[in-house]
């Protein structure tokens, strides 16, 4: 079955909501980055008032801190995604397949707006790691 393409208006849609999950996502990355990193600066500049007590605190503070990080690094994969999926937007390519050029389905778009593999390609590619 031939998926129509996307109308101008869809596509519109599409940059909007991609627009205002990008600046969601940039302001709570940033967030999560800021607490991580100034929970560091505080701690080696010598603010004993913010430094754990019990060596227990220590290693809770340091998973949290690495658990943040984390959020941040995959927050920014995700940051990047939904800039590559404004630029095919741009580009005239939004909503085809980058492996086998078909349509994506709006199912999909819609679940996922920054997708760029259909969900036949996206399962091949996951089945690879």
């Amino acid at each position: 079955m031939q998926q129509k393409a996307l109308t101008q208006d869809e596509l519109r849609q599409y940059r909007n909501q991609l627009l205002f999950m990008r600046s969601r996502l940039r302001s709570d990355v940033t967030e999560m980055a800021d607490k991580a990193l100034n929970k560091s600066l505080l701690e080696s500049s010598g603010d004993l008032s913010a430094a754990p007590l019990h060596l227990a605190d220590v290693g809770t503070d340091n998973f949290d801190q690495e658990f943040t990080l984390s959020l941040v690094e995959s927050g920014s994969g995700t940051l990047a995604q939904i800039e590559a999926a404004i630029e095919r937007i741009d580009e005239g390519t939004y909503g085809v397949c980058e492996e086998c050029e078909c349509k994506i389905p709006k199912a999909r778009l819609n679940a996922i707006p920054y997708a760029h593999l259909c969900v036949k390609c996206a399962s091949e590619t996951e089945k690879q790691y």
